[in-house]
């Protein structure tokens, strides 16, 4: 496995490999690797000649109140995962390679819509740190494919939309969350919880699924059903930002008409925030037309 801290080098070891006709599959993190970013390796290792990780904890998409300084850092541990795994290729710049310079003044790709919902809202600019970053490691690695965890699914929407808007020639994967064993989807902040918070951060999953049966079962009342969550949330011990049922492509509010729906959740459980969400697929109603003889 070769470890990289430059892009030139990067580039370098990657050369011959474009040259030989050979794909390249790219896993982004910021490091802090858990079992879902581990499944993310082993996707790519399977449908690629050699594999790329990127390790950089991006300062764009984090706000001034953010957990920038304290976000965790785990390299030696990380490196260590990556070798067993047998990935290739491990980037790991720091913040003057990337951004050469006053990350204030620095180039910026904006997506608009998406990007100002939900999660948006409540951080401003962090999309526009995500899909800059995403580009730039596009742009460096140039890879066939790319792997992103769907527990972050607006990011997912975010980073496919501006692929196709940009004509970037990746294929975007998007891989189901991987959960601990009570259902709470794995996640690098995580590791900032107790052993009780991460019993009351469970009822995120709980909840969502909560809401996905009550769809099922041809509940269409969503405005009332995001209360009821929200509420829930708000017992169990943690602090809501949003609950919401989208349409799982614009992620706009749902509606009687759409079928392929996603719940969208983030709460603060403390300083640290949690996401997940859930997919659920309606079967479209039928109308029963009664004979009268």
């Amino acid at each position: 496995m070769d470890l990289s801290h430059s892009i030139v080098h990067l580039k370098r070891k990657l050369k011959p490999h474009y040259g030989a006709g050979k794909t390249i599959g790219l896993v982004p993190t910021m490091g802090n690797l858990h079992d879902g970013h581990m499944c993310l390796v082993q996707e790519s290792l399977k449908d690629n000649d050699c594999t790329v990780v990127s390790i950089f904890i991006n300062p764009l998409q984090f706000n001034p109140d953010e957990d920038l300084a304290t976000y965790p850092k785990t390299l030696d541990e990380d490196t260590k995962k990556l070798r067993e795994s047998g990935c290739h290729y491990v980037f790991i710049p720091d913040t003057q390679e990337i951004y050469q310079g006053n990350i204030d003044s620095h180039t910026q790709v904006y997506v608009p819509g998406l990007s100002k919902l939900l999660c948006g809202k409540t951080r401003p600019g962090h999309f526009e740190g995500v899909a800059t970053i995403v580009n730039k490691l596009l742009n460096i690695v140039r890879p066939h494919n790319a792997y992103f965890g769907l527990k972050d699914y607006q990011q997912f929407l975010i980073v496919k939309r501006m692929v196709s808007d940009l004509q970037i020639g990746t294929r975007i994967v998007g891989l189901d969350t991987i959960r601990d064993p009570g259902g709470l989807a794995l996640s690098s902040r995580n590791s900032f919880l107790s052993e009780l918070e991460i019993q009351k951060a469970r009822q995120l999953y709980s909840s969502l699924k909560q809401v996905a049966s009550a769809l099922d079962q041809g509940e269409s009342n969503f405005l009332d059903l995001e209360k009821q969550a929200y509420n829930r949330l708000t017992v169990a011990g943690l602090n809501p930002d949003y609950f919401s049922i989208c349409n799982s492509e614009t992620l706009m509010p749902a509606t009687a008409a759409d079928l392929d729906i996603v719940i969208l959740a983030a709460a603060y459980l403390g300083s640290v925030r949690l996401i997940d969400n859930l997919h659920v697929s309606l079967e479209p109603q039928t109308q029963v037309t009664q004979v009268i003889e």
